[in-house]
């Protein structure tokens, strides 16, 4: 990004050549061709172009002269369209997403180490087969994982539950482990609308209704704790489920996963016994990505519950 003299405020504007520019010693670690999509602001991407981009991405990938493959992202949706190639994509060649939380006319602007980082990772044989991974601050995380955690800091991209998969240390990609869950789909078309709803102390049914009403095809709730709603949530999910409409249930707190723990009205236990499907792991965002892949390749209410609560293993 560049600061536009109109608004005054950061806008997409480099092209890759241009980024390249202000680079020159990255030809020294590798040839680099571009393929330019498009200049887009994190906001602005949406799950259609998140699968032309795994097209490119696969395209890319297959060639026989392509060690692997970077994309460069707005961060403010960076996770949601890392873990969608995730799912799509099958190739054990290096597939990293990169952006930066200062823009080029900062005198900090952090795009190009972080460039130059994801090279280094896909130089190394040891990130081959992980899945998408994201390369920020010095950073790696696997797409599953990751996600951003404050709206300025650089190290703002973390995996809360599990750490990093690797750092670059003193100019080296340093291996530290597998990700914890490595799931895989396949290339669909996304299934939407699905939608997400946060759970808050005394809601009602009224999202839920406005769900149904509005055609919604799947649904997202972010519960509190360990997956509990207030009773109201609990009578709107309820007609939600009897209206044939999955419902994917996550926690909105940052760690740890979704369990049948509680058994009063609204908690975990019946929600589970009534049909929500629990995703341990996964934050709001990310549930919606699989949720509307998985949408995509089933309408199975039993195939969709396994697809997303397998508490781990790699597929």
């Amino acid at each position: 990004m560049t600061i536009d003299p109109v608004s005054g405020g950061a806008v997409p504007s480099l092209s890759g050549d241009q980024i390249l520019s202000r680079m020159t010693d990255l030809r020294n670690l590798a040839e680099i061709d571009f393929r330019e999509y498009g200049k887009y602001p994190g906001p602005h991407v949406t799950p259609s172009m998140m699968l032309e981009i795994a097209r490119i991405a696969e395209e890319e990938s297959a060639r026989d002269d392509v060690e692997g493959v970077i994309i460069t992202h707005g961060t403010d949706t960076l996770e949601e369209t890392a873990y969608f190639l995730d799912l799509v994509l099958r190739t054990e060649k290096p597939v990293l997403l990169v952006g930066s939380m200062n823009h080029s006319e900062d005198p900090e602007w952090d795009g190009p180490a972080n460039i130059r980082d994801a090279m280094l990772v896909v130089l190394s044989e040891q990130f081959r087969g992980l899945g998408v991974l994201t390369c920020l601050s010095g950073e790696i995380n696997a797409a599953s994982e990751v996600t951003k955690t404050h709206t300025l800091q650089r190290d703002t991209f973390m995996s809360f539950d599990f750490g990093p998969i690797g750092r670059i240390f003193e100019g080296r990609p340093v291996f530290l482990r597998k990700p914890f869950i490595h799931d895989h789909i396949g290339r669909v078309a996304p299934v939407e609308p699905v939608h997400i709803l946060k759970c808050y102390a005394g809601m009602d049914s009224i999202p839920f209704n406005s769900c149904i009403s509005g055609g919604v095809r799947g649904l997202v709730v972010e519960a509190m704790g360990t997956g509990n709603v207030p009773p109201g949530a609990f009578d709107g999910i309820m007609k939600v489920i009897g209206a044939g409409i999955p419902v994917v249930l996550v926690s909105r707190c940052p760690r740890g996963i979704t369990d049948d723990v509680y058994g009063y009205y609204g908690a975990g236990r019946n929600l589970h016994a009534a049909g929500v499907i629990f995703a341990p792991y996964l934050n709001g965002q990310k549930a919606r990505v699989k949720l509307m892949l998985a949408l995509g390749a089933t309408n199975d209410m039993g195939v969709l519950k396994r697809m997303f609560e397998r508490k781990e293993g790699h597929s």
